[in-house]
């Protein structure tokens, strides 16, 4: 039976228990994130990192949302109240919903009923997940709108044009996935990776997806939504307590809901390890959930590597990265991919599918060369004029008090 026929036949309380079960994993393992992620930055750091709060530090996060809780919670005199209020839930809310398509396990048994770890199966499952996504960003916008204030101001319509700017390049890394897997639906695409991962298949559209997810979720060096040095604290800074940590959790399970939608669709999802597939039997197929979560659990890891290694973009480096690279590289991928696609199911010759992938490569060495080659003449034309001009736009300061005053 398809995950969809099993799941239809789950009765109520199933369903609820599921539901339960997953918020309950989300909230858990963003308390471990936190830690894990303080630990790993610091011993890149050559630091001890949490150590003092329970075994290795294990309930330091746990502490540290109750110090948020007893903290006092303020709203400006200026702030919307009605909107600063739902803002944080805004944000949360959709960063959990987007669990209820993503197959966590194969067939189960599930307190005696056979089941999925799955709470529902839509025929268009991801674009389910990218509509959720874009959601979430109203959150964000809202409390940077409602706080009255421009710092978080900035930060909100920064966030707003980064997700938008980086959804894009998601959407289209992930038409490549829908060309070979035929379907939209999440338990589709985890069986169509039964023989090779898309990730190997369709590596491009990995990259793109995996660069695009940290753009969405806001992490350095992506981070200009809430770069302190220059927004202060960016869309939250008028947050506090269990408002702030409501920000807080929504960033983390973010990063799991994106790392778990890389997981299904390019790593296999629940499916083991090539030539482990045996392991897939295990605990009546409860092992699959383990496989599953040691994905995600290396994508997070990915995410902290980022932020301990690399400094934060510039705003527009980063806009310009996701314009003028991104969405470019994605639209001619898939069009490579699509022709491939087409020559494929219509039985063309191996040669004539072997010069077109030749002409292509062709195509695209010499567009590189050229892109080279204007670089080199552009930092030529810059060594040559000697001006200390900066190549980013920044404001005029005026020369006089007079302009000032009338500016």
């Amino acid at each position: 039976m398809s995950n969809a026929e099993l799941i239809g036949q789950d009765p109520g309380w199933v369903i609820a228990l599921k539901g339960v079960l997953i918020f309950a994993v989300c909230v858990f393992l963003t308390i471990m994130s936190v830690w894990g992620e303080r630990r790993i930055v610091a011993r890149m750091q050559q630091r001890s990192g949490p150590n003092r709060v329970g075994k290795f530090g294990l309930l330091q996060a746990l502490v540290d949302g109750v110090k948020l809780a007893l903290k006092e919670d303020l709203i400006p005199k200026a702030a919307d109240r009605v909107v600063f209020v739902i803002a944080p839930i805004i944000s949360t809310t959709a960063c959990f919903m987007a669990f209820a398509v993503i197959p966590l396990t194969g067939q189960v048994n599930f307190f005696g009923h056979t089941t999925v770890m799955q709470m529902t199966d839509l025929s268009v499952g991801v674009l389910y997940v990218l509509a959720i996504a874009s959601v979430g960003v109203y959150g964000i916008v809202l409390a940077g709108w409602s706080s009255g204030s421009t710092y978080p101001l900035l930060g909100g319509l920064r966030s707003s044009a980064q997700v938008i700017s980086y959804e894009v390049a998601m959407g289209l890394s992930l038409v490549a996935v829908f060309i070979y897997a035929g379907s939209m639906s999440t338990s589709e695409i985890v069986a169509a990776q039964d023989r090779l991962w898309f990730a190997v298949l369709l590596f491009p559209s990995f990259i793109i997806y995996a660069i695009s997810m940290v753009g969405e979720t806001n992490r350095a060096p992506f981070d200009l939504a809430e770069a302190e040095g220059e927004l202060v604290g960016g869309f939250h800074t008028e947050y506090s307590s269990l408002k702030f940590a409501l920000f807080f959790l929504s960033e983390y399970v973010n990063i799991l809901a994106v790392s778990a939608l890389a997981t299904t669709l390019f790593l296999g999802g629940y499916k083991a390890l090539p030539g482990l597939g045996f392991t897939e039997q295990w605990l009546g197929g409860w092992f699959t959930l383990v496989w599953f979560f040691v994905k995600v659990l290396g994508f997070f890891f990915v995410f902290v590597w980022l932020r301990g290694t690399l400094p934060r973009l510039r705003y527009d480096q980063f806009m310009k990265f996701g314009w003028k690279v991104l969405i470019p590289i994605s639209l001619a991928w898939i069009l490579f991919v699509a022709t491939l696609r087409v020559m494929f199911q219509q039985g063309a010759p191996q040669l004539v599918v072997g010069v077109f992938v030749f002409s292509i490569a062709i195509i695209f060495i010499g567009i590189n060369t050229l892109l080279d080659r204007k670089k080199v003449d552009v930092a030529k034309a810059l060594r040559e004029n000697k001006s200390s001009d900066p190549d980013f736009p920044v404001p005029v300061i005026p020369n006089s008090r007079t302009e000032q005053i009338n500016g």
